[in-house]
């Protein structure tokens, strides 16, 4: 199994060796966050020897429309990312899960922030990826001091690399408390959503989680977690969602390219539910994970088979 980052990268228009991939320290998206990534995963199979790429065309078409959000030009369509993704995983050719960054940003060395009559230069990296956040053992958060930053403010469904330091400090803040994650209000006070993962709450037999319009991103693991949701018959109301409601819960989980289906033991050292993943959350979690790695054959459209050369 492969450890290292893998040999090939895309970068400045060629598929180069990784080490190759340098930029100047006089970068504008270096100094300035005048940036932009995406994550997608890919899982290995060991019974049938194959990869599964997790929904890379709703990744692609997010990533497009990033730049639009920030008013930018990206010099490859979501058909043309889709294509360089496939050629860098096959050149790869890995046997374990992986991690994809997509990754747009202002490649020259002018002086100033300014995003205007920008073509963005493009490069894309892959790692080996098993768990960024445990999945089994339940997460310990706490609300955090600082707050989301607002919609208004910068454009919360583009990844755009400067807004991350608000994740940064969030997750300092939590990490130094001796939590694994940091929860995110928005300035009227209610939940809007982790470091860098959507919240679900449970309550009852219904899953709750923050609106588009509460300042998150739109995720592509939420968007799957609700339409699992559906497909079971359960209720998924996306609302606003008061701080207080937190403690009432019956179970708390977090999704994310990153974290994937994480449930939630704690949030301010305050025991959620019984302590243990709940029925709901534990559901979805085995069916996505069955799904994401090609066991369920429900829902193949979000699935890219790989069968890599061994």
């Amino acid at each position: 199994m492969k450890t290292q980052p893998f040999k090939f990268a895309f970068f400045q228009d060629s598929f180069v060796p990784l080490e190759d991939a340098k930029l100047s320290i006089m970068t504008n998206a270096l100094q300035y966050g005048t940036s932009f990534f995406g994550g997608i995963r890919a899982y290995y199979n060991d019974d049938d020897k194959s990869l599964y790429v997790f929904r890379i065309e709703s990744h692609c078409e997010r990533f497009v429309n990033s730049a639009k959000l920030l008013g930018v030009t990206l010099p490859y369509s979501a058909s043309d990312l889709h294509g360089i993704i496939i050629k860098l995983i096959k050149m790869n050719n890995p046997d374990t899960d992986v991690y994809l960054r997509p990754f747009a940003y202002v490649g020259n060395t002018e002086l100033g922030p300014n995003l205007a009559n920008t073509t963005m230069d493009f490069a894309l990296y892959m790692i080996p990826l098993k768990e960024y956040m445990p999945v089994s053992k339940g997460l310990s958060l706490v609300i955090s001091k600082w707050q989301r930053v607002p919609d208004s403010a910068i454009p919360t469904r583009a990844k755009a690399s400067g807004g991350y330091i608000n994740s940064a400090l969030a997750r300092k803040e939590a990490t130094d408390g001796g939590y694994d994650e940091a929860i995110l209000l928005r300035q009227n006070g209610n939940i809007s959503e982790g470091s860098a993962e959507n919240i679900f709450i449970v309550r009852g037999n219904k899953v709750i989680t923050p609106a588009l319009s509460e300042d998150i991103l739109e995720g592509i693991t939420r968007r799957s977690i609700i339409q699992l949701c559906q497909d079971q018959g359960i209720t998924v109301d996306e609302r606003v969602v008061p701080k207080d409601e937190l403690l009432q819960a019956d179970e708390v989980f977090l999704t994310g390219t990153g974290c994937q289906v994480a449930w939630v033991h704690s949030i301010d050292k305050s025991v959620i539910g019984k302590g243990k993943i709940g029925p709901i959350t534990a559901s979805l979690q085995k069916k996505y994970f069955d799904i994401v790695r090609g066991v369920d054959p429900d829902h193949s459209e979000w699935r890219t088979r790989l069968d890599l050369q061994k």
